[in-house]
């Protein structure tokens, strides 16, 4: 099955994780995606884990984020660089930038030169805090947006034993962003498809962190709201287990799968509102049934008795269940240091195919057949090359 964009056409001026997350989920839905790079190329080509290839090191990070695209490595600071790109975008369906706001405009590649060469083109500039107001001109990476958006204090407040904000080394807002961004730019194709013309989006990461805290949202508008309970890990004998008795069919489940059917009827956990005034002594009782029990023993008993439960499991575990092979999670692309594992979208579609791809571009790797198909003539190929203005691989 073909993408549900197929022939859909991106020029992606993007770097770092949100742009090019978006741009991959768009190619995976069969975009053909031209990632522009700068002369050294994308940040995140020297992000580890690194590995060595007869053709210098290539990173598996950049490739989970860029598989399935074309790499144009150009110098922007010369013209006849801007002109391929302005060219490029004249032939685009969607225009993708997540520099700072007033950044791309200095070399004449902003909305409004663009689109004056392609009035249907539909553009997504993400950036932390929008392209207009008093804090667009603030330089963001995801850990900044986590701190600035309130996240990771409503985290902490929900932790035990910890002094100071946690350490950050999952970049949610970046993920969510370019999700959130593919969204829009899908939704602005279908109204262009509809007789709607072209659009502008403007995504903000701000924005993205505080719609994920729909309850703290709420919370922070009335005064003297009652604190929720928190599901936490159970313990067992090798590990953890997490329980979820939300509703009370899933609490029934529960205490017959531990084995003290008698906790339905005990007055402390009887019903929704008891369990959670006493939700401290229920995480307790837990505690006390998986204490001689593995992880995986406590797994099996909950979830055979239909309770919503999971061990913790690495991520390396987590790749290797059989889920992820009967549900197509991953695909299995190549580099120039070998193969390696990527996700791929996580949604699937009865009569539109989720492309897998199965390479990753190397640095200007599309530069000759895209100047080509611009209408450059071998020679003056050549003379771009020489000049600097396209770089990478010759």
């Amino acid at each position: 099955m073909s993408g549900s964009l197929q022939g859909v056409r991106v020029l992606d001026l993007t770097a770092m994780i949100s742009g090019p997350y978006c741009t991959r989920l768009l190619a995976d839905m069969g975009a053909q995606v031209i990632k522009v790079e700068p002369p050294d190329g994308d940040l995140m080509r020297q992000r580890q884990p690194l590995r060595e290839g007869a053709d210098g090191t290539h990173s598996a990070y950049f490739g989970n984020l860029n598989a399935g695209k074309r790499s144009l490595c150009v110098d922007l600071r010369q013209e006849p660089g801007r002109v391929l790109v302005r060219e490029l975008a004249a032939q685009s369906d969607v225009v993708v930038e997540n520099f700072r706001p007033g950044v791309i405009a200095r070399v004449g590649l902003d909305y409004a030169a663009l689109v004056a060469l392609n009035p249907n083109l539909v553009w997504c500039s993400i950036s932390g805090f929008g392209q207009k107001g008093s804090e667009s001109s603030r330089p963001a990476y995801a850990m900044i947006v986590h701190a600035m958006s309130g996240f990771d204090l409503a985290n902490l407040a929900y932790q035990e034993g910890l002094d100071r904000p946690p350490n950050t080394g999952i970049f949610i807002a970046d993920i969510l962003s370019g999700t959130h961004a593919f969204g829009a730019i899908c939704a602005a194709l279908a109204r262009r498809g509809m007789g709607g013309g072209g659009e502008f989006i403007d995504l903000a990461m701000m924005d993205a962190m505080l719609g994920l805290l729909p309850y703290e949202i709420a919370e922070a508008q009335f005064s003297g709201t009652k604190k929720r309970f928190l599901y936490r890990p159970t313990k067992a004998r090798d590990g953890f287990v997490i329980l979820a008795p939300v509703s009370q069919g899933n609490f029934e489940d529960m205490a017959r799968a531990a084995g003290h059917a008698e906790w339905i009827a005990e007055p402390r956990f009887a019903t929704n509102a008891a369990r959670e005034k006493n939700w401290d002594e229920l995480m307790a009782a837990l505690d006390d049934w998986a204490a001689d029990k593995s992880a995986l023993e406590c797994e099996r008993a909950m979830t055979g008795g239909g309770v919503p439960c999971s061990r913790y499991l690495t991520v390396e575990d987590a790749m290797a269940l059989p889920y992820a092979g009967e549900r197509g999670t991953f695909s299995t692309v190549r580099d120039g240091a070998g193969e390696f594992k990527v996700t791929n979208a996580p949604f699937r579609m009865a009569r539109a195919g989720n492309v897998g791809q199965t390479t990753v571009p190397t640095l200007g790797e599309g530069n000759r057949d895209l100047a080509a198909k611009l209408g450059r003539s071998p020679a003056e190929i050549a003379r771009l090359e020489a000049d600097g203005v396209l770089c990478g691989k010759r």
